[in-house]
């Protein structure tokens, strides 16, 4: 780019040249036709328009070899410039090309990342005050869901993510407790979504890891079916569902 502007001011300069040069014959011209008016010269104004008219004819003849000379140069320009043109076009092309296939590297990368989920398992606890636990399906027992799975992913790099966790309870409503940690977030296929927990995950390159965290709520847990879903990098990565029941007489 910067040789192509300098291009464009050498012939700028060029085109001032030759306007200067014309502008000198002008005036020649003029002194020349001044004393030519005259009926009678003097020997010393003969002297002097043989002497102007010398001038005139040297710089015409200097002007039509510098004109040949500048027309040769200005085309060699021309197509300079033309080829200059050409080359940042391409260049540009080429940068544009090379630009969307990186974004598009890095967006088949980013989804090839997504964590895959195994293993799920929800375990209904009834933990007593002692701290001892035991796990039931009698809702009015329960008091906490363990949630584990198993995620890997063979290109994820080493690091930690976070892994959404979506409890719908036996309503068909999102279990979401803000004073708990829970939110929304953005999927890629279902738009937003709200979150029941927010896991963090730590990430160890080409390696499992196994995953498991207690949801405890404000509130008892009802009878019927809950669903769990968990969400990585915007995808749906499992599913799971557990049934909690009414319980006996002695429950």
């Amino acid at each position: 780019m910067v040789r192509l502007d300098s291009l464009t001011g050498t012939n700028n300069k060029i085109q001032s040249q030759l306007t200067e040069r014309q502008t000198e014959i002008g005036k020649l011209k003029g002194n020349i036709r001044g004393i030519l008016k005259k009926e009678k010269l003097t020997e010393a104004e003969k002297k002097k328009a043989e002497d102007l008219i010398k001038e005139l004819n040297d710089k015409i003849n200097n002007l039509e070899q510098e004109v040949a000379r500048l027309t040769q140069e200005n085309q060699q320009l021309t197509a300079d410039k033309t080829q200059l043109t050409a080359d940042k076009e391409k260049l540009t092309t080429d940068l544009q090309t090379t630009t969307t296939a990186k974004q598009d590297l890095e967006k088949k990368v980013d989804v090839a990342s997504t964590l895959n989920a195994s293993n799920i398992s929800i375990s209904p606890i009834h933990e007593k005050s002692n701290g001892k636990e035991k796990v039931t399906t009698t809702a009015k027992r329960v008091n906490k869901l363990v949630i584990s799975f198993d995620v890997d992913n063979r290109i994820a790099q080493t690091g930690q993510t976070d892994v959404y966790v979506c409890i719908t309870g036996p309503d068909g409503k999102s279990i979401s407790v803000p004073a708990l940690g829970s939110g929304s977030f953005t999927t890629r296929e279902d738009g937003d979504r709200v979150f029941t927990a927010k896991v963090p995950v730590d990430i160890e390159a080409g390696k499992k890891k196994s995953v498991q965290f207690a949801w405890k709520q404000n509130s008892d847990f009802k009878i019927g079916s809950y669903k769990i879903e968990i969400y990585h990098n915007g995808f749906k990565i499992g599913e799971g569902t557990k049934e909690l029941k009414k319980g006996g007489l002695f429950s």
